[in-house]
């Protein structure tokens, strides 16, 4: 029987919710876009950074059933959650959607370098998946500021809650 890494098994429940989430994120961003908040340009920025993010998910999903690890039990919660911030973020206008998109990608930036400098030569594969992740979510960040997310007055205080809910969220799902 081949014995388990759980570290490993840590990192794909944890990227897996993480992924997910940025896919109710932007799910939620995009539910606003077609109901309250109309904006064509924002909308069509957000389904491309969906699309990556649909296929990180698809990804760790892939990963958790191919490796037998049990998915975070708060995939409901953190489904709900990311809609809500989604959906909060858009109707705040689209300088706060994009600086959910810009917190939340900074602290993915983090976390996945620290997973990469981590993994050892037996997840060579899981590794190259995560590095260009990384750089797809770095992408994302950089999309954000140029499109307009900013950290000037009140924005600070949201880029604090939407990072302090991100690591908390990080922590939970590494562990539960």
């Amino acid at each position: 029987m081949k014995k388990k890494n759980n570290k490993v098994e840590e990192f794909i429940r944890v990227d897996h919710a993480g992924e997910r989430g940025a896919v109710k994120i932007y799910e939620g961003q995009l539910l606003a876009l077609n109901t309250i908040v109309k904006d064509e340009n924002l909308k069509k920025t957000i389904e491309d950074m969906k699309v990556h993010e649909v296929e990180h998910c698809q990804f760790f999903e892939n990963e958790i059933k191919k490796r037998d690890i049990e998915p975070t039990k708060f995939l409901p919660l953190w489904d709900l959650l990311g809609l809500g911030l989604g959906f909060g973020s858009t109707i705040l206008g689209k300088k706060a959607a994009m600086l959910c998109t810009a917190s939340v990608e900074e602290v993915i930036d983090e976390h996945y370098q620290d997973q990469i400098n981590q993994l050892g030569p037996e997840e060579k594969s899981l590794k190259k998946k995560i590095i260009k992740f990384r750089e797809d979510e770095l992408h994302h960040k950089d999309i954000a500021y140029e499109k307009g997310a900013t950290k000037k007055g009140l924005y600070s205080i949201m880029d604090k809650i939407i990072k302090t809910g991100s690591k908390i969220a990080i922590r939970i799902s590494e562990k539960v």
